[in-house]
């Protein structure tokens, strides 16, 4: 079974929604030192329910959350999800040093990610 692992929100501002959730949720973020603006989001303690998540401006500048699930492999999964009427709509790629990630959507249009954990990604 997959599991969801983490939610990644995309806004026009991510600084107004930021100090949003700051403010509202108690969360923290933190600035991903990776090769574009990103924002890990905390949402609670490590012993606590739930998963942490992403932000990041929307490059199409629609606000949407997006969910990932861990899988085994994402080249198989791509298989799976063409194979049952879903669509690759950003090709699998590298998060360096965490692992490997495609957006996909399902029969209804439902934007997701599928991603495994790679430290070796590049």
């Amino acid at each position: 079974m997959s599991k969801v692992i983490h939610f990644e929100i995309q806004v026009p501002n991510p600084e107004k929604t930021m100090k949003f959730y700051e403010e509202v949720c108690d969360w923290r973020f933190e600035k991903w030192d990776g090769p574009e603006d990103y924002w890990l989001v905390y949402t609670g303690e490590d012993d606590s329910p739930g998963i942490d998540g992403g932000l990041m401006r929307s490059p199409d500048g629609q606000a949407r959350t997006t969910n990932t699930i861990a899988v085994e492999n994402v080249d198989d999964y791509i298989k799976k999800v063409e194979e049952h009427g879903g669509v690759v709509v950003v090709p699998k790629m590298p998060i360096p040093s965490v692992g490997y990630l495609a957006y996909c959507k399902d029969p209804e249009g439902h934007l997701f990610g599928i991603m495994h954990l790679d430290s070796d990604a590049k």
